[in-house]
């Protein structure tokens, strides 16, 4: 077994001085551009004043500016390692800091009266910085997302418990890979659970066995994510894992809730648990999303309209028989549809169905094989670039499906569904997805369920259009699909 990135190896991929260092950097260069945009491009304003086109001395105002920033995003823990904040949290403190560092030199040059200062080429310092501090930011989140591709600077995750809360930690680990989590598998004292994989997570027994997982998997963190009244038990699997030197983690179980649907609040010092029971996809955000839909589709057809008429001539001139395939679904709150799509199979490709899933061993509820031997030629490469969904578009416009949801199943699947698989089937269904952007065919059926499950519990606007952006590279490098 490779060993794994320890915590150690970790720091080393971004140690806890790099960013410091390179924001007093990129401040003072940020005050050199500004110097340059001001005096010797001289936009907005000419220069009247040749003793100003001196840079020397602004430089102890851009050190003072840097240290400022340094100081601020110290407090306000810019340089913490906060896995679940997002670039425009980061960009906020940022733009906070600027804004108070700017109005720190404006009082310097107000108390000390240079006789070099401008307030315009402070203010193209103030958004050169956070334009570069920004854009730092993101370069750093593509060069992590690189290196935990690689398994650099990845921890590698035991989850112990597998009810609500466990099953919440797995959807978000796997929703969010950037994060730099790998779940390695899973203690449950549950007899039915214990032993039994969920998607390519293995069951490694009951609690008994944390200390020999944790040493076999070079297990780096424990989430822990037992009910608070087996306080006793968490006890020990806290000492265990301090013991063998391992991170360990606890999850709040508060009723079963996703934490998003609690809010804190205070009553004179008291804390307060709000529990928000709001449905996502009620009232006016179907509405939103349902607008988004059919824009989406109308702003597009520019594209997809002259695509899908060359791929039906494709169909047409390839193989005998339509050239679309209309197929029954299961829709939203389990309400059938008949889906629309390119014909990439031969006629009678659904009797032959259970002879392929039977001959190739395939899981009944999502049977996918790259070498379908019931594919058209021109079926594959419809498939490899997904052209094959494009007439989904006409189930979008009739209100059967949206742009951006879970895949609709086939009744025969959900016949097989285990009553937390179904939960997939609550909202309405979607053409691309959390799923396929995640692996497509690659996942298998319980890691899909579990990423359509997080999305449906933490639907946005932002998410929706995150999945649309990932969705492109997705299908132009065609991977996953067949």
């Amino acid at each position: 077994m490779s060993a794994s990135p320890t915590l150690p190896e970790i720091n080393k991929v971004e140690p806890r001085w790099l960013f410091p260092v390179l924001d007093a950097i990129l401040a003072f260069l940020a005050f050199v551009l500004g110097y340059i945009l001001r005096y010797e491009l001289q936009i907005i304003r000419p220069v009247l004043d040749p003793f100003q086109r001196e840079f020397a001395p602004y430089i102890p105002y851009a050190l003072l500016f840097a240290g400022i920033l340094y100081v601020n995003y110290g407090n306000n823990g810019l340089y913490r390692t906060v896995r679940e904040r997002s670039w425009l949290e980061e960009v906020t403190i940022i733009g906070n800091g600027v804004a108070f560092g700017a109005i720190i030199l404006l009082a310097a040059f107000y108390a000390f009266q240079p006789l070099v200062t401008s307030r315009l080429m402070l203010i193209y310092v103030a958004a050169l910085t956070v334009a570069l501090l920004s854009s730092a930011r993101i370069i750093r989140r593509w060069v992590l997302a690189y290196l935990r591709s690689k398994g650099i600077g990845v921890q590698r995750v035991l989850i112990v418990g597998m009810g609500d809360t466990g099953q919440a930690v797995l959807r978000a680990i796997l929703a969010r890979g950037e994060l730099g989590y790998k779940v390695i598998g899973y203690l449950d004292d549950n007899p039915t659970k214990g032993e039994v994989d969920i998607g390519r997570v293995p069951g490694l027994g009951n609690t008994r066995n944390l200390r020999s997982a944790i040493r076999t998997h070079g297990v780096d963190m424990v989430i822990a994510t037992l009910r608070w009244k087996h306080y006793d038990h968490i006890l020990e699997i806290v000492r265990t894992c301090r013991q063998t030197g391992v991170e360990i983690r606890l999850v709040p179980d508060i009723f079963q809730l996703n934490m998003r649907q609690v809010h804190v609040e205070t009553l004179d010092g008291i804390p307060l648990l709000g529990i928000t029971t709001q449905d996502k996809f009620g009232g006016a955000n179907r509405l939103f999303k349902r607008a988004l839909d059919i824009a989406f589709v109308v702003v597009t057809a520019i594209l997809w309209i002259p695509t899908f008429l060359i791929t039906a001539l494709a169909v047409r001139l390839d193989s005998e028989g339509p050239v679309l395939y209309q197929q029954r679904r299961i829709g939203e709150n389990g309400r059938e549809f008949m889906m629309i799509k390119f014909r990439t199979m031969v006629t009678n490709a659904d009797q032959l169905r259970d002879q392929i899933i039977e001959d190739n061993n395939l899981d009944p509820r999502h049977p996918k094989i790259a070498d379908d031997p019931r594919i058209t030629r021109v079926g594959k490469w419809l498939r490899r670039m997904s052209l094959d969904e494009l007439p989904n578009f006409f189930n979008v416009i009739r209100g059967e499906m949206s742009v951006v949801g879970p895949r609709p199943p086939m009744p025969d699947e959900v016949a097989l569904y285990e009553p937390w698989h179904k939960r997939r089937l609550n909202i309405i269904p979607g053409i691309t997805g959390l799923w396929q952007v995640s692996g497509r065919s690659e996942i298998p059926f319980d890691e899909m369920c579990l990423l359509d499950i997080y999305y449906i519990e933490n639907w946005s606007l932002r998410l929706d259009i995150q999945i649309l952006l990932r969705t492109i590279p997705r299908v132009l490098l065609r991977s996953g699909a067949y």
